[in-house]
């Protein structure tokens, strides 16, 4: 018997309901929305870069304060102009793949006319980074950058519709199967799921030879028994922080059987957000499109026609809540005859928390560098290298110096490491 096409729908429509995976429970509308106001506060920060990576998140929320993420956009395209201007050559110790990656995307989600000079040039700068890159792993068996900023460079490409040298594919399918995206003998989950985004991305472009695909559909297999695997009785995938990119790869892999796994890590995210875990925008912004049941190849099908204003993201920006509260925090530098207690307001950060001490202390100087991950620490007291951030007794921070909050009497160690 024939089916009728209204029929048809009406199955078709509830399989796609079926088998979604990572849903968000019902009652958390306000908790969301928490974070995206948060994350727009951060694009209101003028005495930082702007991220293309904060600018792709707010672009696949549900929720949007247009005229916010339009100014954020006008400040992004002045670094796309210097990026997309300068030379392709690659100064030492200086690859610019991930960064470029993330201004492609953010091109791309703007809803603005993609077929510009300053993107076909992203995108002819991109492709080089990406052959040295691939070059570098040929010579000395590893990226100029490293595996993450690789694999984000492919998804870039891919989710721009843009054909992928092979050979650059290949070079990320052989890391994958050697082993080869963690730190030593660890598994890297973010870098994992990073390439399994990118090899999802491109499993499903035309073009390229089935037994490339075959190749891809294996290591894609790997890829999510590795980041399952690593799920800790929490449910989180990895750690708290690579679990947000770990459930991007899980909701586009699409695996029925994994429902149960990605519930749990969307709980374990979920409660993390309510204890104020996700403070750092970059985190953040890998955070919002899993809480829209999202992931980074979902940048290819924004609806430029249905995106709206969401009243309560324009009313709501500028309230903010500053505690009052003071706490004490001891702070140590390992090698140095540096141990003293610093007192400061009970929500200060790490940095702040430096800052004090730098103040209260003429023997305690510090300096920073930014990157999109925020500050991290590069000199103590004229010192400069690799510094460690622990608790005490010898526990070891997975947040920056921008983003962890010490509770009182928490001692804080600084202790010189190497690369």
């Amino acid at each position: 018997m024939a089916i009728s096409w209204p029929v048809l729908g009406i199955l078709l429509q509830a399989f796609i309901v079926q088998v979604k995976l990572c849903e968000i429970p019902e009652g958390n509308t306000r908790l969301i929305r928490s974070l995206n106001l948060n994350l727009l506060r951060a694009t209101l920060d003028v005495s930082q870069d702007a991220n293309p990576s904060i600018y792709v998140g707010l672009r696949l929320s549900e929720d949007h304060n247009l005229k916010k993420e339009d100014e954020y956009l006008q400040r992004l395209k002045t670094s796309m102009e210097a990026l997309s201007s300068s030379g392709l050559y690659i100064k030492e110790g200086e690859p610019r793949t991930g960064l470029l990656a993330l201004h492609v995307l953010a091109q791309k989600a703007s809803c603005e006319d993609t077929d510009t000079l300053v993107r076909n040039r992203l995108i002819t700068h991109l492709k080089y980074h990406l052959h040295q890159e691939k070059e570098n792993i040929a010579l000395y068996g590893k990226p100029l950058s490293s595996y993450y900023q690789y694999s984000l460079g492919i998804l870039a490409m891919c989710v721009s519709n843009k054909m992928v040298d092979r050979h650059v594919i290949h070079k990320l399918i052989a890391a994958e199967e050697r082993s080869q995206l963690g730190h030593g003998e660890s598994i890297s989950i973010d870098t994992e799921a990073m390439a399994g985004l990118a090899l999802l991305c491109v499993k499903r472009r035309i073009n390229y030879p089935r037994e490339l695909i075959g190749e891809i559909k294996q290591e894609v297999k790997n890829i999510k028994g590795k980041i399952l695997a690593s799920q800790s009785p929490e449910g989180l995938l990895g750690n708290i922080y690579s679990t947000p990119l770990a459930v991007q790869f899980l909701i586009e892999f699409g695996g029925k059987k994994d429902k149960k796994s990605c519930s749990k890590a969307i709980s374990a995210l979920l409660e993390a957000m309510k204890q104020g875990k996700f403070s750092n925008p970059m985190m953040m912004s890998q955070l919002m499109p899993v809480l829209h049941s999202k992931s980074y190849t979902d940048v290819a099908n924004v609806q430029c026609e249905e995106i709206k204003n969401n009243p309560l993201l324009i009313t709501t920006l500028h309230e903010v809540t500053i505690g009052e509260e003071l706490i004490k925090v001891r702070l140590v530098v390992e090698g140095q005859k540096f141990n003293k207690i610093i007192e400061v307001p009970s929500d200060s950060s790490l940095l702040d928390i430096l800052k004090s001490a730098q103040r209260q202390n003429s023997d305690f100087t510090f300096q920073t560098k930014d990157s999109l991950h925020g500050p991290f620490l590069t000199t103590i007291n004229k010192v400069a290298g690799y510094w460690q951030l622990l608790k005490d007794p010898d526990i070891y921070l997975l947040e920056g110096i921008a983003d962890y909050r010490p509770e009182n009497d928490e001692t804080i160690i600084l202790r010189p490491g190497t690369l």
